[in-house]
């Protein structure tokens, strides 16, 4: 059994980059019309794929920093991390086809790390952090920035792709509904 969620960031690590070097996009990616022909596996499976190495490494780096950064909350819970990574990509993949049919194909960590950032900004906030309230108003205030003006070109460029904002916004809502669900759970055990 896996005990630490920095062996879990690992794992993540190391099939992401499995997958980016197998080149397996046409198989695993998120593509809408694959979906809906009965591909489903593709909601989840597209959160790990990478346009490109700058995509890939900044995707990973992300991931490497939030748990560094909420560490306190996972620690000695890398199951519970497992399911929080699995179920914030699958509802990423969800919320981007019930929501946002324009978007006919996604790849990347980025959604499900901006669920996973304001999970951990938040679990700050109940344990006393100040930070956490600026954590949790900086990534929203991010969010509807790329709502409002899109991407930075920067980033455009070196990923070789169009920033897929909805993603960073479905994260973000995954996110909060993940830590409902899972405020619910414990309350229900009570």
């Amino acid at each position: 059994m896996v005990k630490s969620p920095y062996a879990v960031a690992a794992i993540i690590s190391i099939i992401c980059i499995a997958l980016f070097y197998l080149g397996l996009d046409d198989l695993l990616a998120y593509r809408r019309d694959l979906i809906f022909d009965g591909q489903w596996w593709r909601l989840l499976t597209g959160n790990f794929l990478h346009t490109n190495a700058w995509h890939l490494f900044m995707n990973l780096a992300g991931l490497w920093v939030i748990l560094l950064l909420h560490e306190q909350h996972y620690r000695a819970r890398s199951l519970a991390v497992i399911i929080i990574v699995v179920a914030l990509s699958l509802m990423q993949g969800v919320g981007l086809l019930l929501f946002f049919p324009e978007t006919k194909g996604y790849v990347g960590l980025s959604g499900m790390l901006h669920g996973l950032f304001v999970y951990g900004a938040v679990l700050d906030i109940t344990k006393g952090l100040k930070t956490g309230y600026l954590l949790t108003l900086g990534v929203i205030l991010k969010v509807i920035y790329e709502q409002t003006y899109g991407a930075s070109s920067e980033v455009t460029a070196l990923i070789g792709a169009r920033v897929a904002t909805e993603a960073h916004f479905v994260g973000l809502v995954s996110g909060f509904i993940c830590l409902g669900s899972v405020y619910a759970v414990r309350k229900l055990k009570k």
